[in-house]
């Protein structure tokens, strides 16, 4: 690595879920550690006892770790709570440390990484600690997302916003599945959304999000906790814009159903997607009846805007 400041996300689990955690934490970077011990008795066997480190031979075998190295500057709150939402929404526990602090301690001290930040051309995210003062045409939304994942800064949420400042209209019906801290479904209702509905399967999120909708004075911002679109209230003629900013494989889980839930020219809006899972999530929405309408891609992320044919 090059001279310079790092912080290490450390994610440990169940040693079964290792190579779902290894795939979420490479959503973040490809600078991972991976620390196993299950296999450790089992490929030592037959080595001299005493060439094997004590300590080595003490690590717990139930459990495994990926850790991410991050550049100080890199969002590091968005990509904890990235990466806290993504494992909850894959039914996986996890603990989380950065640099060696308890993550109840992480609660006081992530604040230092968060700051205004501009998505798209009018919408500029900011936190409620914050102070700013907006240029004309600016839209802020004020967030205190605790460790619920958006916050503006990473790849994925900038991209979903920018496509909502295209594509929301005055008095739309707008779907947030997966929402985190709300940030989505508020930046829609201040873009001129009339109703809008936004569930997440983690109740702490669905809480932030409601504190969130009362923050910045979006009533019309309903929370609920929901399993994807198990729970979800259908208006009558379906939504005008949906989100689902989550990952790869619930996208893809998503496809079959979704579109019960969009107007007939409705705009379904996805991320959470890595470019190298970019054509297997195009085309299982496309099986489902999507076609690309518009699209974007940073940093290795890719969004799309789709219509049903």
């Amino acid at each position: 690595m090059e001279n310079k400041e790092w912080t290490q996300i450390k994610a440990t689990v169940d040693s079964k879920d290792l190579d779902t955690l290894t795939s979420v934490m490479s959503m973040v970077t490809n600078s991972l550690m991976i620390e196993d011990y299950s296999d450790v008795e089992r490929e030592l066997d037959g080595v001299y006892g005493d060439l094997i480190d004590e300590e080595l031979l003490k690590k717990d075998k139930t459990r495994a770790s990926v850790s991410a190295f991050l550049g100080t500057d890199a969002g590091i709150a968005d990509h904890v709570a990235y990466i806290k939402e993504r494992l909850a929404s894959l039914g996986i526990e996890a603990s989380i440390e950065l640099d060696g602090v308890r993550e109840e301690d992480w609660a006081d001290s992530w604040k230092q990484y968060y700051k205004p930040i501009k998505t798209g051309k009018r919408l500029v995210i900011v936190p409620v600690w914050e102070k700013y003062e907006p240029k004309d045409g600016e839209i802020t939304v004020l967030m205190d997302p605790g460790m619920a994942f958006g916050t503006g800064t990473h790849e994925t949420t900038r991209l979903c916003a920018s496509l909502l400042e295209k594509y929301v209209k005055r008095g739309d019906r707008m779907l947030d599945v997966g929402c985190g801290s709300g940030i989505l479904a508020i930046c829609a209702s201040k873009l001129g959304a009339a109703e809008c509905f936004a569930c997440d399967i983690d109740p702490v999120s669905v809480r932030v999000a409601t504190e969130n909708t009362e923050l910045n004075g979006t009533p019309n911002v309903t929370c609920r906790v929901s399993d994807l679109l198990s729970d979800v209230v259908m208006p009558e003629g379906g939504y005008d814009v949906c989100c689902a900013n989550i990952v790869a494989d619930i996208i893809i889980r998503l496809s079959p159903d979704v579109g019960k839930y969009l107007s007939d020219d409705g705009i379904l809006i996805v991320s959470g997607i890595i470019t190298e899972r970019r054509e297997e999530t195009v085309a299982a929405l496309g099986a489902a009846g999507f076609y690309v309408y518009d699209d974007a891609a940073e940093n290795g992320w890719y969004c799309a805007a789709l219509k049903k044919r």
